[in-house]
């Protein structure tokens, strides 16, 4: 995840992207990626370890483009939020203002613990970092599709697959299947960064936290004998520091085959919460889901959640929103608040408040219940 800071953005041209470097500036640096940090910037061209060095280790958000061909997706992400409705209003639903599952709920949020989540996260930090372009970020990918297997065995009809990138890391999508095919998307990246391929990353809070979240959801709806109407999904998306790489393929998949998704929720470090509550997001999101999760939030975590906002391609939410699916986002803390730790070898499982984790993992499974309902 990445917070953004405010900063001065040089006027764009009329395109929705940047004219590209000439032909031959691109044979001669074909690792040059084109990334946004705003709606009105037009793109930069930049090496990966730029990413790191011009925009993620000062807190500026952006999304990597270079792949996307899309029209409207690129429209969107050069459109200010509060005008960027028409592809979301595709997918669009009348999301409930009350809750009705909540003792089946409540039956499934008692079996929620701390237990594997501390197991899983020691394994996740262990790695030297889950940069999406090392080794040992491979190797964590095959780490989580082997403990996401494990986990869905208990139910056979849950299906686990890679979905495979450019780069080396491929993102993990568990199928819970229900009764329809419409879908409730939960997300979390898996990837870690500190700068180089080579750097101490243990990444606990980012996104180690937000993974196990996800992880123990499934533990529990599988243990339960749980069985959605509508089909339920875990991604796990690699590359998220490098751009929102893998959730933007992800879903730009989904779009180009015409998926049906009722709602995404994406959550983004879920372990340093000073403030002791959840933190709903406004900004990037879709409104009218954003304010059903907020309902949900507030029934399962027992508080009213904090409201803050994150700036442009903070986090996977955004990947969603710009391919027209209802995405929202919550996570640990608001921004001026945050943890001061990520992005560093500092992010580590010592540190974490579990606390918090354990309110994001009951969080998690009262959503997935409910909206395991909607449409």
């Amino acid at each position: 995840m990445r917070f953004v800071t405010t900063l001065a953005v040089a006027a764009a041209s009329c395109g929705l992207v940047a004219a590209a470097p000439a032909t031959g500036d691109i044979q001669l640096n074909p690792g040059l990626r084109l990334v946004k940090t705003s709606e009105d910037d037009a793109g930069s061209w930049v090496t990966e370890d730029e990413k790191f060095e011009k925009y993620t280790s000062k807190g500026i958000g952006f999304i990597d483009i270079t792949d996307i061909s899309d029209e409207e997706v690129l429209s969107a992400l050069s459109t200010a939020p509060e005008n960027a409705t028409a592809l979301v209003s595709r997918q669009a639903i009348t999301y409930p203002t009350t809750l009705t599952h909540v003792a089946e709920a409540n039956s499934l949020i008692s079996r929620v613990s701390n237990t594997n989540p501390q197991s899983w996260l020691q394994t996740l930090t262990n790695f030297n970092n889950r940069h999406y372009r090392s080794t040992t970020g491979t190797q964590a990918s095959t780490w989580l599709y082997n403990q996401a297997v494990s986990i869905a065995s208990g139910y056979s009809a849950i299906t686990v697959s890679r979905f495979t990138h450019s780069f080396n890391q491929p993102s993990i999508i568990v199928k819970y299947p229900g009764t329809s095919s419409n879908l409730i998307i939960v997300g979390a990246h898996f990837d870690s960064t500190a700068g180089a391929t080579t750097a101490r990353a243990p990444g606990a809070d980012d996104n180690g936290t937000g993974t196990v979240n996800l992880l123990e959801a499934l533990r529990v709806l599988v243990a339960a004998g749980f069985r959605p109407k509508n089909t339920i999904e875990f991604h796990f998306y690699a590359g998220e520091e490098g751009g929102l790489l893998g959730s933007q393929a992800i879903f730009s998949n989904y779009r180009t085959t015409g998926k049906r998704v009722l709602g995404m929720l994406n959550q983004d470090m879920t372990g340093y919460s000073p403030g002791g509550r959840a933190t709903v997001y406004t900004d990037y999101v879709d409104t009218a889901f954003t304010a059903y999760v907020r309902l949900v939030t507030t029934q399962f975590t027992g508080a009213t959640p904090a409201s803050s906002s994150c700036g442009y391609g903070c986090s996977d939410h955004a990947s969603a929103r710009s391919n027209g699916f209802p995405a929202a986002f919550v996570n640990e803390e608001p921004f001026g608040t945050a943890n001061p730790n990520i992005h560093t070898s500092r992010d580590t499982y010592a540190s974490i408040q579990w606390n918090s984790v354990l309110r994001h993992s009951k969080l998690t499974v009262g959503f997935l219940v409910e909206a395991s309902y909607l449409g």
